[in-house]
């Protein structure tokens, strides 16, 4: 193994990889299975998660935050998958889509009444933008929310919302105004606010112990002070969380594409077929070293677009690009893990069948991949 540091992460950095590397051996790693089993985990570990930096990693310290940057996040997001449990990370998570938009929109007074909490761990934050007639196209939205007097009133859908049915706050896309992109606002919704109900979604392919939900808005009445940003002003606001939303979820898919390589490495050491190791067969080793020049290549322009970022640029078509890049290095190497690991891979158990199960929500959430070739394309000028 190379001794030289990576440019990109510092000291501080890796003393916050082994931390959290032992606290997901021991909080995590041994539960998680039966978690996704189960179909849902201890909202303890929101809380849990808080004390090590997980959930206040990057927010204000005015709010309980911890400042810090993207490098901080993407250690989070491939720690947090070593398990190889995504609906895990995905709720438990789910403040990373939810939030930005409260820290860097809201009021003062509404960020005060609201992020302490979401940061200690004692709040669940979610995001609410995908309705049952219209998925990636966010301009087609039809979630209305009139104003009346100091509030609005919101009538619509939502679904597929991860942490649907236990968030306590809900940052959702509506319509204000007009047709397209110009009409959109982003409101702060309280669960227990009158009209508001939830209905949960528990067949999923994937991401068993994620919390996932259809939301239902029926003269649901909201205080105007709930507004992020200005009215219809939404639409910037979304796009500018989806960037922040596609780099961390190709941090996560690069993470559970090493999980799977690890997984099989292990398992050809000690595997014997026609008497030798099963690693010692050109086909398998072959296999591996396919799935590491994938992993690299993807981490490799994960970290490069995080610097760049870092550095004041807002790279939209490379961010496109990186997602579609880790989703696919994560089908290619779940593929060949389940193909390799043979039977043992088929059975319920081992990461690599977990993880197979779940490349196809990654490569459809946060953006499908047929939207971001279109979207990169369009930012080349093809």
């Amino acid at each position: 193994m190379s001794t030289v540091r990576s440019p990109y992460y510092t000291a501080e950095h890796e003393a916050y990889r082994d931390s959290l590397r032992r606290w997901v051996a021991s909080e995590v790693e041994p539960f998680a299975a039966d978690w996704d089993e189960a179909g849902s985990f201890p909202r303890e570990l929101y809380r849990k998660a808080a004390e090590i930096g997980l959930i206040p990693m990057g927010y204000p310290e005015a709010y309980g935050g911890i400042e810090a940057d993207l490098f901080y996040l993407i250690i989070g997001a491939q720690e947090l998958a070593r398990p190889g449990v995504g609906g895990l990370p995905a709720s438990l998570l789910s403040h990373t889509i939810g939030t930005p938009p409260i820290a860097r929109n809201g009021s003062p007074e509404l960020k005060a009444r609201v992020l302490p909490g979401i940061l200690a761990g004692e709040k669940i934050s979610a995001l609410a933008i995908t309705e049952p007639g219209g998925g990636s196209d966010v301009a087609a939205l039809r979630t209305t929310a009139r104003r009346e007097g100091d509030h609005y009133i919101v009538n619509g859908s939502k679904t597929f919302i991860t942490s649907g049915m236990r968030a306590d706050y809900y940052t959702v896309a509506v319509r204000t105004g007009e047709r397209g992109h110009k009409g959109i606002s982003l409101l702060l919704i309280e669960r227990d606010r009158p009209g508001f109900t939830r209905t949960a979604l528990d067949r999923k392919m994937g991401w068993w112990c994620s919390d996932t939900a259809t939301l239902y808005f029926d003269e649901c009445r909201v205080p105007v002070e709930n507004l992020l940003g200005k009215e219809n002003g939404g639409s910037q606001l979304i796009m500018q969380n989806f960037n922040h939303e596609r780099l961390f979820l190709a941090a996560g898919c690069n993470g559970f594409s090493q999980a799977c390589f690890d997984e099989v490495a292990a398992y050809a050491r000690e595997r014997r077929t026609f008497g030798r190791p099963l690693i010692e067969h050109q086909v398998v080793r072959h296999k591996l070293a396919d799935m590491a020049m994938r992993i690299h290549a993807t981490q490799a322009y994960l970290e490069n677009l995080a610097w760049r970022v870092e550095h004041g640029d807002n790279p939209v078509a490379d961010t496109c690009l990186l997602k579609n890049q880790a989703t696919l290095t994560m089908e290619f190497c779940a593929r060949e893990a389940v193909q390799t690991l043979g039977g043992a891979g088929y059975i319920r158990g081992s990461k690599s069948e977990r993880i197979y199960r779940e490349v196809r929500v990654n490569a459809i959430g946060g953006g499908a991949e047929e939207i971001m070739r279109d979207l990169a394309a369009r930012q080349l000028g093809l």
